[in-house]
């Protein structure tokens, strides 16, 4: 099975701060998707620039396929320590999870441990501590599988409420306790379970956080795919290669444009039946080809879809329960977790700024600004142009 692993992060900066000391990377490749969170020391510029460099020293040696033993060893080998405190100027938790088999690895300096939940229940892990660069790092290693979910949290969760509603602190068995009963809502995604503990955590700040507090979360799924067709391709050879590609995708199919539905339903020797009930103002109806989830218009829809991926803020329950061809499509892709767009080149003088170079199409420009949406909420995209 080829797993997916929803990410949400959620930042509370100190009552007072502009900038949180608290930063998460997140790097996703093709077998492996790997997560940094660092913690600065202290509050503000200083510990956001001290987390800042630490995530991204090891994201980018990550990224370079540099073996996270050696990059635990350069960290922790470089990583200053605070003379006056013998604190190290910034921690860190690093997460290295397979994508394909669901088995991860997680490096720990001086954070709360990581929390790990099979089947909705907190699984402590083994851990073993070994000296990498004279420092103690933790090592844990699991498996994952579908619904399980993975988080990493600085200590400003952990110490919530300390001497206020709390004599101690939250804790990390309090925490685990609290997101275990998150379970009963029967979860599908992070991002519920991170804003729900972090609520609670700011609660118990009474809302003036006494430190920077962050947490990012991983839930497990199996891999939800969707392909995007839209567009024709500038050699008009290549229309029935692209639509058997499409039909034989083993996911979510998705046309958007006209002459693209004109090409597929040719393909497939069929007519497009129009569904003038999901006709709006500003959205033109969708149509129905058999063997396609989503049919719709073309540069309208996508340019409002556009708009509900980043009103929504990635944020599914946001959406409107309105039946037309934008939200569906925005729909679709906040549900799916790996898509594909084939996007045609060929253009449509109906909607070409004539000052423009002939390089450049409004259907592209809009199919940039979708996937760059979709990156940042963490969702493989691939786009290919024909």
């Amino acid at each position: 099975m080829n797993y997916f692993g929803d990410i949400h992060t959620i930042f509370l900066n100190k009552h007072g701060e502009e900038l949180c000391g608290d930063q998460v990377r997140i790097l996703t490749g093709e077998e492996k998707t790997c997560i940094v969170l660092s913690d600065g020391l202290g509050s503000g510029v200083k510990a956001n620039i001290l987390s800042t460099l630490t995530s991204e020293i090891i994201i980018h040696m990550w990224q370079e396929d540099v073996a996270l033993e050696d990059v635990m060893e350069t960290i922790a080998a470089t990583l200053p320590v605070c003379k006056d405190r013998n604190l190290a100027y910034a921690t860190f938790s690093v997460l290295e999870m397979e994508r394909k088999t669901g088995k991860f690895r997680a490096y720990n300096f001086d954070n709360p441990n990581l929390l790990f939940f099979h089947r909705g229940k907190y699984q402590e892990l083994p851990a073993q501590i070994e000296q990498i660069g004279g420092r103690k790092i933790q090592i844990v290693t699991g498996q994952a599988a579908a619904d399980d979910f993975l988080a990493m949290l600085s200590d400003g969760v952990v110490f919530a409420g300390l001497g206020t509603t709390l004599n101690f602190g939250w804790s990390l068995p309090k925490i685990a306790a609290f997101i275990e009963r998150l379970f009963i809502y029967h979860p599908t995604s992070s991002r519920s379970l991170v804003q729900a503990t972090m609520a609670h955590t700011r609660d118990l700040y009474g809302g003036e956080p006494g430190d920077d507090a962050s947490m990012v979360g991983m839930f497990m799924r199996a891999c939800r795919t969707a392909m995007v067709f839209t567009g024709p391709p500038l050699n008009e050879a290549d229309d029935d290669a692209l639509a058997e590609r499409l039909m034989n995708f083993d996911g979510e199919r998705i046309v958007c444009g006209g002459t693209t539905a004109k090409i597929v339903s040719y393909f497939l020797g069929q007519t497009v039946e129009t569904d003038i009930s999901t006709s709006r103002e500003d959205v033109p109806p969708i149509g129905y080809l058999d063997g396609v989830d989503l049919l719709t218009e073309g540069i309208l829809t996508l340019n409002k879809a556009a708009e509900w991926l980043e009103q929504t803020d990635g944020d599914i329950n946001r959406l409107p329960v309105d039946r037309n061809g934008a939200v569906l499509l925005a729909r679709s892709l906040l549900n799916a977790d790996e898509i594909t767009f084939m996007v045609g080149q060929k253009m449509n003088p109906f909607y070409q700024n004539p000052l423009l170079p002939v390089s450049v199409s409004i259907r592209k420009s809009l199919v940039e600004k979708i996937t760059a949406r979709l990156r940042l909420l963490n969702k493989h995209v691939k786009v290919e142009y024909f």
